[in-house]
């Protein structure tokens, strides 16, 4: 499953995981087994003052998988793929259906750029002020921290480190991603979903999305068809 890259080092280091609380963050029903709702954040000391969860949708602990979503769908699935009505939420992909190209929102001519609330896998599944993090977040996180390829309870996968405060990082797992029936090659790499869409791509075919991509050796940005399942670790914004 693994795609081509550039290159990026992530170094040897493990940095204890903090995490605190926070209402805002925290209101709303759980749909992970927790009994109260509450959900965990780490403040990274980012610019934006953005915080992180502490674990994926669909987890209850920072080393789970949690649940695979196609972009724009708040629901795990058997199969991700759009070749029949009914397979991906928001169309069947067609590059003779032109100018969505069979996409019936966050298409060529809606002018969604951004995910709405309803569509938002972190928002529809732990509610309150919870949400995927946007592409210019999903940057912030790759270049005001330190990565490192480690594991946790023997689940491989990436510290994310401030540089401010080195006590503070969040664990991603390497989740890998989901493409029509098949399972993840979990332990491979880490692919996260945003909530953006690239937006070159409204001149051309709206397929795809960015998302956040790190294998042991290198992290980086990218954008995937819409349709395949990825990771999703919410995020909020400060009070």
């Amino acid at each position: 499953m693994k795609q081509s890259f550039h290159m990026l080092l992530c170094g040897a280091m493990l940095v204890s995981l903090t995490a605190c609380e926070d209402e805002t963050c925290d209101r709303g029903s759980s749909s992970s087994g927790s009994s109260s709702g509450k959900r965990e954040y780490v403040d990274l000391g980012l610019p934006s003052g953005t915080l992180w969860a502490t674990c994926n949708v669909g987890a209850t602990k920072p080393e789970e998988t949690g649940d695979y979503f196609a972009w724009g769908e708040t629901e795990p699935k058997d199969n991700y793929d759009w070749s029949y009505e009914g397979d991906y939420k928001w169309g069947v992909y067609n590059l003779k259906d032109k100018p969505n190209y069979g996409m019936t929102k966050y298409n060529t001519t809606d002018g969604k750029t951004i995910l709405d609330p309803e569509d938002d896998a972190a928002t529809a599944n732990w509610g309150g002020a919870w949400r995927m993090p946007t592409r210019a977040e999903v940057n912030e996180l790759y270049h005001q921290c330190t990565w490192s390829w480690t594991t946790l309870n023997g689940v491989y996968g990436c510290r994310v480190t401030s540089k401010k405060d080195t006590t503070k990082s969040i664990f991603l797992p390497a989740a890998c991603y989901r493409s029509d029936s098949d399972l993840p090659e979990v332990g491979e790499g880490g692919y996260y979903w945003s909530s953006s869409l690239p937006l070159y791509e409204y001149d051309g075919y709206p397929r795809n999305a960015y998302y956040l991509n790190f294998y042991a050796d290198y992290h980086e940005e990218d954008y995937s068809s819409r349709r395949h399942g990825l990771s999703v670790r919410p995020v909020c914004s400060p009070k």
